[in-house]
């Protein structure tokens, strides 16, 4: 009998692990319930509950295929071992399958767990699936890992030149087995359960995941590239989600991209190569938690950026947390974080670089609050895009490019209607005097909206003194440090 055992891949399509356990003989599938490690890590409440909700459509698709899903419970997973050997043993279980996964408390589990089982003569296979590229594989000429973006993408442009991932094929019915299927658990203790609105923002399964990316590949992904970064826009494909879950795998994403561009990914729509460049970000920045595991510890890429004088200023971060800033672009995309448990790309960095620069607040606080509110939630994505913001990442921003959160409004919502829509108490302002309320001074007292908590200006200044103090760039090793 064979054990897969699932973690962020929860999906019967294309899974790597899946098809590998159904091919060696009678499959059985397993889920951890892990709650007190999962609060270790920041996980939000709607991203947990989107787990259920998944497991639950997985299932009963794997239900049809006679593959039965167990729940167990490793409520930290020091406790995963001992769990599976007693899972292994009771069903007599010859070999575990399991699709690698990435960040320090990850690789030691995995480590653990496959330690314990050859102690007791069960084999342990993993499986590159998250990624298109295995860490490890795209390095630089001295073959150490990538630390700018441009040139890891061109060497991933090269492999894919000479062979293109391959779509697994899923798995065929199976006898029936004298095992049956769990029932999967409607809440976790320790995360709430979010509203329904909410979980009508991202329904499960992966059906749902395959329609929004049929939808945004045919309809949306040539006008990508040119509405991406307008918040008010339907322009991003909504996939984040399903992606950090594994509903949907990024192979099936590369092919559905390809497909509509006709096979290219450098040329052609100028749309489809900017979203295959968003997929290789994501696949760049799971790399660097590999290369650079430091960054899995709350440390900085560069580490001579440890040194930064960060303001303590627990008012400052509190109305930034309840988007009562003062900004209305900051404020409109920390409500719509807080309400639907996803943030648009763009709003991401200039919330991040407001936190950061203008309040100058320890970018780990940002990261944390992120984590614990998104569903679409992933240490290497959400500290790659966090470090970057305030330039102490790889590839990041220059300390003195400082996105300014009023020309980026104006810019990038210049009708104010992302505005209005998350803050109604705005709505009767025209769109030059709602981007900064504060100008208009007294005229403004009618409206139940907060002063600027800060001066742009001021801050920006603040900030630069800040980040010139620092010793000099030091080179970053690939060391644990």
């Amino acid at each position: 009998m064979q054990l897969i055992w699932l973690r962020s891949d929860l999906r019967q399509h294309d899974n790597t692990a899946l098809a590998a356990a159904a091919a060696r003989g009678p499959t059985v599938a397993v889920y951890l319930l892990s709650p007190q490690q999962w609060l270790e890590h920041d996980d939000a409440p709607c991203k947990v509950d989107f787990w259920l909700r998944n497991l639950r459509e997985l299932s009963a698709s794997l239900g049809k295929l006679n593959i039965p899903l167990l729940i167990r419970t490793a409520t930290h997973w020091d406790q995963a071992p001992a769990e599976l050997l007693k899972l292994c043993q009771q069903l007599k279980i010859a070999a575990v399958h399991v699709n690698e996964e990435y960040g320090v408390h990850e690789s030691r589990r995995d480590a653990a767990v496959a330690e314990t089982l050859k102690a007791e003569g069960i084999t342990f296979h993993s499986y590159l699936d998250q990624l298109l590229f295995k860490p490890g594989t795209v390095l630089t000429k001295t073959d150490s890992y990538f630390k700018v973006f441009s040139q890891f993408r061109k060497v991933c442009y090269e492999r894919l030149h000479r062979s293109m991932p391959a779509l697994v094929k899923a798995p065929g019915k199976q006898e029936k087995l004298e095992v049956s299927s769990d029932p999967i658990p409607d809440s976790v203790k320790g995360f709430s359960t979010p509203s329904q609105t909410l979980r009508d923002l991202w329904p499960a399964g992966e059906k749902e995941a395959r329609r929004r990316l049929d939808t945004f590949t045919d309809a949306q992904i040539d006008y990508y590239q040119s509405e991406r970064d307008f918040p008010a826009k339907p322009g991003t494909s909504q996939l984040s989600a399903y992606l950090a879950a594994g509903v949907i795998s990024p192979r099936q994403c590369l092919h559905a991209a390809l497909q509509s561009n006709q096979g290219e990914f450098e040329s052609g729509k100028v749309g489809a190569v900017t979203w295959i460049n968003e997929l290789l970000w994501r696949e760049f920045y799971k790399h660097i938690l590999v290369g650079y595991p430091r960054v899995s510890r709350h440390r900085a890429f560069r580490p001579e950026t440890e040194a930064l004088a960060w303001r303590d200023a627990p008012d400052d971060l509190t109305a930034w947390q309840e988007a009562r800033t003062g900004l209305p672009i900051i404020d409109a995309a920390m409500r719509q974080l807080l309400e639907t448990g996803w943030m648009h790309n763009r709003l991401r960095m200039v919330v991040a670089m407001f936190l950061t620069k203008n309040l100058l607040i320890d970018w780990r606080e940002g990261e944390r609050f992120f984590m614990r509110h998104l569903i679409d939630g992933d240490l290497a994505a959400n500290n790659g895009g966090w470090q970057w913001s305030s330039s102490t990442g790889t590839d990041s921003a220059p300390y003195f490019r400082i996105f300014n959160p009023l020309s980026q409004s104006e810019k990038f919502d210049s009708e104010g209607l992302f505005i209005k829509h998350w803050l109604p108490e705005l709505a009767d302002l025209n769109k030059k005097e709602l981007h900064n309320p504060a100008n208009l001074g007294g005229l403004f007292g009618a409206v139940d909206y907060p002063s600027p908590i800060v001066n742009l200006s001021d801050s920006r200044q603040r900030a630069l003194a800040a980040f010139k103090n620092l010793p000099p760039r030091t080179s970053s090793g690939g060391d644990d440090e």
